[in-house]
């Protein structure tokens, strides 16, 4: 459930979050991760967390929000920042379910799955240098995906993408993606679907 959004952060869907702030601090190491992990996301979590995203950063920062419940009031504030983060802020919000979160803070992010992005370890294809033997090659190895698992790849290339490769998503990227989705759910043929999303990324690194 990609969205048209340059900004690298994203929603994650896991029971465990407590566990998923610590994989999500030693992977992006040595970026400073701040969390804000709690039973319940109040109004007061949320100013905390903006009061921290206003602190100026020469690096990347990012702000992980966790919680088991997140009320309408603590996300209605944080909508701003979501939709337009401060510079050099990037904000990861962890969730049980898709449900404890409003609509509209739904649309402002893409979502993941946390076995989704664990599955990510095994993509080793650095989309920063991409190159045409290394399409070949991924295209190989999942040559036989099914419609679930492509769309599960769809998610993973994105994160590492993002937040692996650390790429600012050109329009044209950020359209693939939603292209990929579209097509995957109309059926279209998997590995056809996943080159066209990861040439995309060969011919702007060309084109640069």
């Amino acid at each position: 459930m990609l969205v048209h959004n340059s900004k690298k952060g994203y929603i994650l869907i896991s029971t465990d979050k407590e566990s998923e702030f610590l994989r999500i601090k030693e992977e992006l190491k040595p970026n400073r991760v701040v969390g804000f992990i709690e039973d319940e996301f109040k109004i007061e979590h949320a100013k905390a967390v903006i009061a921290e995203a206003y602190i100026s950063e020469s690096e990347t920062k990012y702000i992980v929000l966790g919680a088991n419940n997140f009320n309408n009031v603590s996300q209605n504030a944080l909508l701003k920042i979501l939709e337009e983060p401060p510079r050099n802020i990037e904000l990861i919000i962890i969730s049980s379910t898709k449900s404890n979160l409003l609509p509209t803070v739904r649309s402002r992010m893409p979502i993941v799955k946390g076995e989704k992005i664990h599955a990510l370890q095994e993509i080793e294809l650095n989309l920063l240098r991409v190159n045409y033997g290394e399409v070949f090659d991924f295209l190989k190895t999942h040559a036989r995906v099914k419609k679930s698992e492509a769309k599960a790849l769809v998610e993973a290339l994105y994160y590492r993408a993002t937040v692996i490769d650390k790429l600012m998503l050109s329009a044209s990227q950020l359209q693939n993606f939603d292209r990929a989705y579209r097509l995957l759910e109309l059926n279209s043929r998997p590995q056809s679907v996943l080159a066209q999303l990861i040439m995309g990324f060969v011919g702007e690194k060309n084109a640069n």
